[in-house]
């Protein structure tokens, strides 16, 4: 199962390139050779941001594997990310808040 994946920044604020070492690191341990990234600036393309009806920066759109998911913040959580991605599921969630 391959990933494509989009998080949507605003320039190089300390936010967003926390989100882009984040999701890096996440990728690298969980999807090893699985997936494809693209990182836009909304600030050079607005209009993809338009487009995918993005309302806040930092936000992740997982749009393969099916279902698209939206993820917004510097992704600093990382079963919170993963739960997103449909790497984990949310019973595996359930059992460590108990």
């Amino acid at each position: 199962m391959s990933f494509m994946l989009r998080l949507y920044i605003t320039g190089q604020t300390p936010n967003s390139i926390r989100a882009i070492k984040n999701l890096e690191r996440i990728c690298e341990e969980e999807l090893t050779g699985q997936f494809e990234l693209k990182i836009i600036d909304i600030l050079k393309e607005p209009q993809l941001a338009e487009n995918d009806k993005i309302i806040a920066t930092p936000t992740l759109v997982k749009e393969l594997p099916p279902p698209l998911r939206k993820i917004i913040g510097d992704l600093s959580n990382t079963d919170k990310v993963l739960l997103g991605l449909d790497l984990i599921r949310k019973t595996k969630q359930t059992d460590k808040e108990e």
